[in-house]
C-alpha cells in the first residue's frame, strides 16, 4: 500500500515498524460543541483507513484524543455556569452519538487531555532538560529557535514565519513562532499543580504526550485535517522529537477542506453546519458516502445536490444487496456452469481492482467505481436459476468491500419463500409456547429444506446452507 506522506511530499510504500501491526493517531475534537461537517471528513476517511488496514490483515491500534481543556471550553462553561468537566462530558457523549450514526467506529483508545496532565508535565520537563523551553511568569514556551528542525513537516521557514508575524503585546514570547506548553492559571480557570506553579497545558502538547504514551515514541501514521498541518502538527513534531531525539510519526496524512456551496465554511457568513444539523435533513449513510466520493486529499464541495446524488448511488447498492438476499432465499444449489465460473473469476478481478484503488493512497472514489461495476455485473449475471453457492459468493464479496468503506450497514433479512417463512414462524411460536420438542422438529424440517436456523438474543436468524 502506498500513502501520500506530507512529511516527504510524495507517495511512499507503507512499511510498518512492527510486522503485521499498524499504530496510528488521529486528532480528535475539542469538545465544547457538536462537531461540524468539516470535522466529520477526517473522522470518516481515517476510519476507512483503519478498516482497510484491518481488512488487509493488520492489527491496528488506533488512538483519537478528546481536547477537553482549552479557551473555548472555558468560555462556554462560564457562559452556561457549569464546570469545564461537565461541558466536556456532555459533548463527548454527543460526539459518540453523531460518530456512531456516521458509521465511525470507536478508537482503540480515546484519551482525554485532562486525564493525562502527569504525562504532559513529564514531556515538558524533558524539553526543559534539553534546553528547548523558557518560562515567563509561570507560562512555559517552546523555543523554536533552539530547535533546528522546526518547520520541516510543513515546509515552513522560520525566518519567513517571523518576517510575516508579530509578537502580541500581551505575551512574553521571545519569537512569534514560539508556542505555549503550559499556561499559568488565571482566576476562575481549571488548573493543576506543576513545577512552574498552578496552570494548564497548551493545546499542542497534549497530542504529543498522549500519542507517545499509547503508541510509543515512534509510531506509524498520524492523521488529521489539512488545517492542522501548521502549526498544530508542526508543533507536535517539534515537541516529540525535541524531547526524545527520535523520529515521531513516520507517515503524515491530511484530508482536504470541505466547502459549502462552493464557499469556504464560516460561522460569520452563516455558511456553517454541525453534523447534528445535517442529520436532521439527511441520512448519515448518505453523508458518509458523499465524504468517500472524492479522494481524501482533494477539496470537497458540500451541497444538497451532492447529497442527493450520494443517496441515489447508495440506493443502487442497497437494491443490489437486497436482490442478492432475495436470490439466496429462493435459489437452489446445482453444478456451477461455465458462465458462472467466468463470473466468479470476474468477482476476483473486481476485488483485486478494489484493493489496487485502496492501495493507491486510499482512493475511495476509484474503489466505489469498482464496486458499481461489480454490482452491474451481478445484476446482469445472476438470477433465481443461478447456483446458490455463486449467489452467496457474490453477496459475501459485496458485503466485504462495502464494509471496508463502512457502507450497507443497515441490516436486511433474507426474503424467504412462503412455505419456509411459515415454518420459521411456526417455530417462533413453538419457542414462545416453550414447546421445545416441536421447535426441534421444525428446525430439522428447515434443515432438510436447506435452511439453517440459529437462535440469537434478537430472535431467530435464518441462512441458507449449501447441500
Amino acid at each position: 500500500m502506498k500513502l501520500y506522506n506530507d512529511a516527504t511530499r510524495k507517495k511512499e510504500e507503507l512499511e510498518p515498524l512492527h510486522e503485521g501491526e499498524i499504530r496510528m493517531y488521529s486528532c480528535g475534537p475539542t469538545v465544547y460543541d457538536y462537531f461540524h461537517i468539516g470535522n466529520a471528513r477526517p473522522f470518516i476517511v481515517f476510519d476507512v483507513l483503519r478498516r482497510y488496514l484491518e481488512y488487509r490483515g493488520y492489527k491496528v491500534t488506533f488512538v483519537q484524543n478528546f481536547t477537553d481543556i482549552d479557551d473555548k471550553m472555558i468560555r462556554r462553561a462560564n457562559q452556561e455556569n457549569i464546570t469545564v468537566k461537565e461541558l466536556g462530558d456532555r459533548f463527548i457523549e454527543e460526539y459518540f452519538k453523531d460518530a456512531t450514526a456516521l458509521g465511525i467506529r470507536p478508537a482503540t483508545v480515546h484519551p482525554r487531555a485532562t486525564e493525562h496532565i502527569g504525562d504532559i508535565i513529564k514531556l515538558i520537563r524533558r524539553l526543559e532538560k534539553n534546553g528547548l523551553t523558557y518560562t515567563v511568569n509561570g507560562d512555559v514556551y517552546f523555543d523554536t529557535k533552539a530547535y533546528p528542525g522546526y518547520g520541516k513537516l510543513s515546509g515552513q521557514n522560520l525566518d519567513d514565519l517571523e518576517a510575516g508575524a508579530r509578537i502580541d503585546v500581551d505575551t512574553d514570547k521571545k519569537n512569534p513562532a514560539d508556542f505555549a506548553l503550559w499556561k499559568a492559571a488565571k482566576p476562575g480557570e481549571p488548573s493543576w499543580n506543576s513545577p512552574w506553579g498552578q496552570g494548564r497545558p497548551g493545546w499542542h502538547i497534549e497530542c504529543s504526550a498522549m500519542s507517545m504514551k499509547y503508541l510509543g515514541e515512534t509510531f506509524d501514521i498520524h492523521t488529521g485535517g489539512k488545517d492542522l498541518l501548521f502549526p498544530h502538527h508542526e508543533n507536535e513534531v517539534a515537541q516529540a522529537e525535541g524531547a526524545t531525539g527520535k523520529p515521531f510519526a513516520r507517515y503524515w496524512l491530511h484530508n482536504g477542506f470541505i466547502n459549502i456551496n462552493n464557499e469556504k465554511m464560516s460561522k460569520s457568513t452563516g455558511n456553517f453546519f454541525t453534523v447534528r444539523d445535517i442529520l436532521k435533513e439527511f441520512s448519515p449513510e448518505d453523508v458518509r458516502f458523499f465524504m468517500l466520493s472524492a479522494h481524501y486529499r482533494s477539496p470537497l464541495n458540500f451541497s444538497r445536490d451532492m447529497i442527493a446524488q450520494a443517496h441515489a448511488s447508495l440506493t443502487r447498492l442497497y437494491n443490489a444487496r437486497d436482490q442478492l438476499l432475495f436470490l439466496q432465499g429462493h435459489a437452489q444449489e446445482h453444478t456451477v456452469t461455465e458462465a458462472e465460473t467466468a463470473f466468479l473469476g470476474r468477482l476476483n478481478d473486481y476485488v483485486a481492482r478494489f484493493d489496487a484503488a485502496m492501495d493507491d493512497d486510499m482512493n475511495t472514489a476509484d474503489a466505489l467505481g469498482v464496486i458499481f461495476s461489480m454490482v452491474q455485473d451481478m445484476n446482469v449475471s445472476l438470477n433465481a436459476e443461478s447456483a446458490l453457492s455463486v449467489i452467496m459468493k457474490a453477496y459475501e464479496t459485496l458485503t466485504s468491500v462495502t464494509d471496508v468503506l463502512g457502507l450497507l450497514m443497515q441490516k436486511a433479512e433474507m426474503q424467504l419463500p412462503e412455505d419456509i417463512q411459515a415454518l420459521v414462524d411456526a417455530r417462533a411460536q413453538a419457542r414462545k409456547n416453550k414447546d421445545w420438542k416441536q421447535s426441534d422438529e421444525l428446525r430439522a424440517q428447515l434443515q432438510q429444506k436447506g435452511y439453517i436456523v440459529e437462535d440469537t438474543a434478537q430472535g431467530q436468524s435464518v441462512r441458507r446452507s449449501i447441500q
